[in-house]
């Protein structure tokens, strides 16, 4: 049993696609305005804590939706050498009994290697590393204390800590660890399946689920993989291994052309679509207003054309609470300038009673 926790700092780390340092200061000023901004660079921004405030966000970034990851920041370390900054690290983090170390590059142009780094500061822990092994041996286990290293160079490193109290928690900078399967038709497969981990979905097998914007069919393919009896809607063909599939239907059209009596009985709407967010949610909201109970759940990916169009994030958040669905949104690691939006069903829709005819009628 640890004593403590390592002193909370007086700054946080966040880490970010590069390019969306923008959109997480200003969804930071939403959730969290009692930080104020720091040091940014490309894919990191720090952020100054308040004496005497506790944030939220300490731990879990959700609500910063744009975060990769969130560590209380124990400042930078420099060196010439990899024993002067390994020392370093544990000149400024002190001696903790980490359950965990986590290691990766700010960006993916910057230089160094995770692996060899941390298999030095796993070294550099002795006597006191409790059964850490130099190769990462297993995922990091939800609620472990973990040692954060941000490669902001060769000669320059950020480090803190966190607790890995989410399934993003456990993945060094909050990366999805797994890479796109040779056998799968496109990178909407890598997409969903870091969506399904992220928000720990429940996909239950035989249920029903319909994807707007189908084709090639990553996604689909991975709906398949859960047990799910999938509709794709797509003019373009899909690839013919999910084609061929048997639990699986195209509908080869556009989704604003099928019939709203098409769209009932569904379990799950997936949809990533090229176009704008608007057109997005205009799409879902066909399915989750044809007759019949309401979807259970939606997974939807919408695009930013551009940056700025992050602000309008909330207003597309307020759609699926009109329509009854409590959302989590964000910034998967495997896309592009993009939100993922989870909206689980939060309220019954009820049809307004029929009404009483008059004696004797």
């Amino acid at each position: 049993m640890r004593s403590m926790h390592p002193p909370r700092g007086d700054f946080l780390l966040a880490t970010c696609q590069g390019g969306a340092e923008t959109a997480l200061v200003a969804r930071q000023q939403v959730v969290q305005p009692e930080l104020s901004r720091a040091v940014w660079r490309r894919g990191a921004v720090t952020f100054r804590v308040p004496a005497g405030e506790t944030p939220a966000a300490l731990h879990t970034p959700a609500g910063l939706v744009f975060a990769r990851t969130v560590i209380h920041s124990c400042g930078q370390v420099t060196g010439t050498d990899m024993a002067t900054l390994v020392g370093a690290v544990h000149d400024r983090t002190g001696a903790y009994a980490w359950d965990d170390i986590h290691v990766w590059p700010r960006e993916p142009r910057v230089e160094g290697d995770p692996a060899v780094i941390r298999a030095a500061l796993v070294a550099g822990l002795d006597p006191i590393r409790r059964g850490l092994v130099p190769t990462v041996a297993a995922p990091t286990r939800l609620g472990a204390l973990v040692l954060d290293c941000a490669i902001d160079g060769p000669d320059r490193w950020w480090v803190g800590w966190h607790v890995a109290d989410t399934p993003s928690g456990a993945w060094p900078g909050g990366m999805y660890p797994h890479g796109l399967p040779a056998d799968k038709v496109s990178r909407a497969w890598l997409k969903l399946d870091e969506a399904i981990a992220t928000f720990a979905l429940a996909l239950e097998p035989g249920k029903r689920a319909i994807e707007l914007g189908a084709a090639p069919g990553g996604a689909c393919q991975r709906l398949l993989e859960a047990g799910l009896l999938v509709t794709g809607i797509d003019p373009a063909l899909v690839d013919d291994q999910v084609a061929r599939h048997p639990n699986f239907t195209q509908w080869r059209m556009r989704a604003r052309d099928v019939k709203l009596r098409q769209l009932r009985g569904f379990d799950w709407v997936v949809a990533d679509m090229n176009i704008d967010p608007k057109s997005t949610l205009d799409a879902i909201e066909r399915v989750v207003s044809a007759p019949g109970t309401p979807p259970r759940g939606i997974i939807a990916t919408l695009k930013l054309p551009t940056w700025s169009r992050a602000a309008e994030l909330p207003e597309w958040l307020a759609r699926f609470a009109g329509w009854g669905y409590t959302t989590r949104a964000r910034q998967l690691s495997t896309g592009g300038r993009e939100i993922c939006v989870v909206a689980e069903r939060t309220t019954v829709r009820r049809r307004p009673p029929r009404a009483t005819p008059p004696p004797g009628r």
